[in-house]
């Protein structure tokens, strides 16, 4: 292949997707030529692309285009190299990690250790820290060969579930006897919900649209599945947490309105309905501040308590019996649809941007 295929989003029309195409560089010394073999999409791409501007998420920054207007949406995935300069690193190893949705990627592979690598791009060096570690797939613990789709759609969310789920128990969940989690059929949002299932300090109620309340009352992590519209049926008495994944703001104001002082925290930890950055709302009349959370903050503290090694081993045991309950086949969560190449990658992220996503499907794209 003589060319790099790349797939962009405009910056101030997320709706605006196109196919792009650049010649090949020829490798410096210090580079490994990447051919990404396959992506996931879910709404989590979404928000790093709303939230790209944000100053210490900067997600707009990690692949520029060279082109002010346009820029590359990141997923999580896994690809190979096929062509190196750098010691250590052989063609044909496969990693997973943080890719541009494109057929390949040039990057300055440092710090390579038998884990694997981080790219010393330097625009990058002063970006987070979490998205720039390429996982050798021969050295982790957790992968499993016939699991990569499952792997790449949930492990970037279930990392935030895991972490979440910590934090709130971590805090005693601030005092709370309930937590209503938004968007609750959205894979981040269940995730959280497993990992505090077998907590009966709390009860978790979900909630969601009403065409969803079903199947979130089938996945049977929640005690409860409510409709958006019936918000104000619940106990406002109860002591309760709101975990928002929706980021809409008409329902924010309600859930602060209706509980008032019962609500004792408002988590905010995810956009799978609003484009806009919670900083942008306005602030409750009533309840507390909504706070933003951020996974890499709680793995830090993690990495402080527990040591990394055991924040792996904990969190990789915990992946790996998520993804045995969500593809159970008696009862699966989740149903993975393939789609090949860029020209159907652009069409699913326009999906993904219009809100027309069966949240019992996951996507992968398939480039190799």
């Amino acid at each position: 292949m003589t060319v790099i295929s790349q797939l962009q989003n405009n910056k101030k029309d997320l709706n605006q997707v196109r196919v792009v195409t650049q010649p090949m560089p020829e490798l410096k010394p210090g580079e490994a030529l990447l051919r990404i073999s396959r992506l996931a999409l879910t709404t989590n791409n979404i928000t790093y692309a709303a939230f790209g501007e944000t100053p210490h998420l900067r997600y707009w920054d990690f692949f520029p285009t060279g082109a002010t207007e346009w820029f590359h949406m990141p997923a999580w995935g896994f690809a190979e190299i096929v062509e190196s300069t750098v010691e250590g690193l052989a063609v044909g190893e496969r990693f997973y990690g943080y890719w541009p949705i494109a057929s390949h990627v040039v990057m300055n592979p440092v710090r390579v250790s038998e884990r694997g690598f981080y790219d010393g791009i330097p625009h990058r060096l002063e970006l987070t820290s979490a998205y720039n570690q390429y996982q050798r797939i021969s050295t982790d613990a957790a992968y499993r060969g016939a699991d990569e789709n499952y792997q790449m759609l949930l492990r970037p969310l279930f990392i935030t579930s895991f972490m979440l789920a910590d934090f709130l128990e971590d805090n005693n969940f601030f005092g709370a006897r309930q937590i209503i989690v938004s968007s609750a059929s959205s894979k981040t949002a269940y995730g959280t919900a497993f990992c505090l299932e077998q907590n009966d300090s709390v009860a978790l109620i979900g909630l969601t649209s009403g065409g969803n309340t079903d199947f979130v009352a089938q996945l049977g992590c929640y005690q409860q599945a409510v409709a958006y519209e019936d918000v104000e049926q619940l106990d406002a008495s109860i002591p309760t947490l709101y975990v928002d994944f929706s980021g809409n703001v008409a329902l924010r104001n309600r859930i602060h309105e209706y509980f008032k002082d019962s609500l004792v925290y408002d988590c905010y930890a995810g956009s799978a309905q609003n484009h806009e950055h919670l900083s942008a709302a306005e602030t409750p009349v009533h309840g507390p501040a909504p706070q933003p959370y951020f996974a890499p903050y709680q793995i830090k503290k993690r990495n402080a308590d527990w040591g990394a090694a055991e924040v792996t081993r904990r969190f990789n045991a915990a992946q790996l019996a998520f993804i045995e309950r969500v593809q159970n086949p008696s009862a699966p969560w989740l149903n993975v649809i393939e789609h090949t190449g860029l020209e159907q990658a652009k069409t699913l992220v326009e999906d993904l941007v219009g809100g027309r996503i069966d949240p019992k499907d996951g996507h992968a794209v398939v480039l190799d």
